[in-house]
């Protein structure tokens, strides 16, 4: 059992609004692991490190967290966790809530688009996977997760980022000004989509160019696979590590013809969906 509290209760923390007191969330993903921390709704800390050992990364997460908000480990009054590591780390912290993805990345997506009233489509393209939930009133209804190969994912992003000689911070910047209509990209495959990225350079295409091409592959493919699953209501929230990525919301917006939203600490979405939720447990 993956929450430690019922379902009819947790579909009342979901439609909640606003909740109360000083709450962690940890998530502990397949590349990177966040940590947050929050009091009375707002975001005071965050910590963000790469995924090696799970409990040493969940360690140094959630320490940077806590010293970025000054509060010490004793004052937190409720830690929620979710991600890969969810139960290892929820078992070494325990926390008072363990739960799964879809549920907390609905509920601190339209919590950070402020937009928990009413229809969204909440979309993330992860390390490994990806994910794309319809949403109504904070509550998660259909969704789609996975992807044929890491070619869609934010995996052959890095991957591009480094053969183009930039970080991958800088890979959005430099995607947005330019034309993905001038190279053939093919990253279907992580393999294919590498050969696609050596044999444009090498015919002289523009790295501006080979940037975009690579966002609007990745968007492609997750439109073409999951979003034709789900339906797709505005807002349109992307979240994600990825989603900083500016050239990937935009051609997402480019192939859904609508505004894609990406909310101020939307890297951060799973950790901060586990600390809303979690302050929902707490005793009023």
């Amino acid at each position: 059992m993956e929450a430690l509290v019922t379902t009819v209760k947790y579909r009342g923390l979901l439609a909640r609004e606003r909740q109360k007191g000083l709450t962690a969330g940890v998530d502990s993903g397949s590349t990177t692991t966040k940590a947050v921390i929050m009091r009375d709704n707002q975001v005071i800390g965050t910590g963000w490190v790469p995924t090696t050992e799970v409990l040493n990364s969940a360690e140094s997460a959630y320490d940077a967290a806590l010293k970025e908000a000054d509060v010490k480990k004793e004052d937190v009054q409720a830690l929620g966790v979710t991600g890969y590591g969810r139960f290892l780390v929820g078992k070494h912290f325990d926390a008072k809530l363990i739960q799964e993805e879809i549920t907390v990345n609905s509920k601190g997506a339209v919590f950070l688009a402020d937009s928990q009233k009413g229809p969204a489509t909440v979309i993330d393209i992860g390390g490994m996977d990806n994910k794309a939930i319809s949403v109504q009133d904070g509550i998660p209804g259909g969704f789609t997760m996975g992807g044929i190969c890491a070619g869609a994912s934010g995996r052959f992003l890095e991957l591009t980022a480094r053969r183009l000689g930039v970080e991958i911070t800088e890979l959005g910047k430099l995607a947005l000004k330019g034309n993905y209509q001038n190279v053939a990209m093919n990253s279907y495959c992580i393999v294919f989509g590498t050969q696609s990225l050596v044999n444009s350079l090498s015919m002289g295409c523009k790295p501006e160019d080979v940037a975009m091409a690579a966002c609007h592959s990745v968007a492609e493919q997750v439109y073409e696979q999951q979003l034709q699953e789900v339906e797709v209501k505005e807002p349109v929230i992307m979240v994600g590590g990825t989603s900083l990525i500016e050239g990937l919301p935009k051609a997402m917006e480019e192939l859904l013809h609508v505004k894609v939203i990406v909310p101020k600490y939307a890297q951060y979405i799973g950790a901060v969906g586990a600390a809303l939720l979690v302050s929902g447990l707490l005793e009023a």
